[in-house]
């Protein structure tokens, strides 16, 4: 069984430590042996006996989905075996969620996915980067560099956000939902719980 999981970013040094690029930084977690490839450059996996082909387009961000569609076709991927991994706005930072599918909100990269590979059930991982922007500025803002506090917090998100793409890879989309989307409040609760029957 192939898995397709696919950092959203933009080539280029220029962008390298952009919001818009943390889905490349997630799949750089993953692989340091990557090489070129049609449409982008390409490092493959082995986990839990599944093969995980991970991918960082480089047709830049508004047309991620030539990108997609190419490598889905090519190596015969079902849309239930696709992760996009892409910067959310609607997100606090650093918080991490996980869906089988959804809208684009407005995300350009998710716009073209949805676009290419008809309709947006697949699967995003979404890596929040807050919404610290006046109105109008959210094009700025995505595309400028992590804040110093942001960038001492982030190596434990981007290897969170790792785990999860594996996750979803050996154990499929809902066990890893309920894992990685609810732990955080279900330990808060059980510590309440506990603490109330003190």
């Amino acid at each position: 069984m192939k898995f397709l999981i696919v950092g959203l970013g933009n080539p280029g040094p220029k962008y390298e430590n952009t919001r818009h690029n943390i889905g490349f930084r997630v799949l750089e977690h993953l692989s340091e042996d990557w090489s070129s490839c049609s449409h982008g450059h390409m490092a493959k996996l082995k986990h839990r006996g599944k093969q995980v082909l991970l991918l960082k387009p480089d047709t830049f961000m508004n047309l991620s989905g030539k990108a997609v569609r190419y490598w889905m076709q090519k190596e015969n991927i079902a849309k239930q075996n696709v992760l996009v991994v892409v910067d959310d706005l609607h997100l606090e930072f650093a918080a991490l969620r996980l869906r089988g599918k959804g809208s684009d909100a407005g995300h350009n990269g998710l716009k073209s996915i949805d676009q290419l590979t008809g309709g947006n059930n697949y699967a995003r991982l979404r890596f929040g980067i807050g919404r610290d922007f006046h109105p109008g500025q959210q094009a700025d803002y995505v595309l400028s560099e992590w804040k110093k506090e942001e960038v001492e917090k982030l190596p434990e998100a981007i290897e969170t956000a790792g785990k999860m793409v594996l996750s979803f890879c050996g154990h499929g989309l809902q066990n890893t939902m309920n894992k990685f989307n609810n732990g955080k409040p279900k330990k808060k609760a059980e510590k309440k719980k506990e603490t109330d029957s003190e």
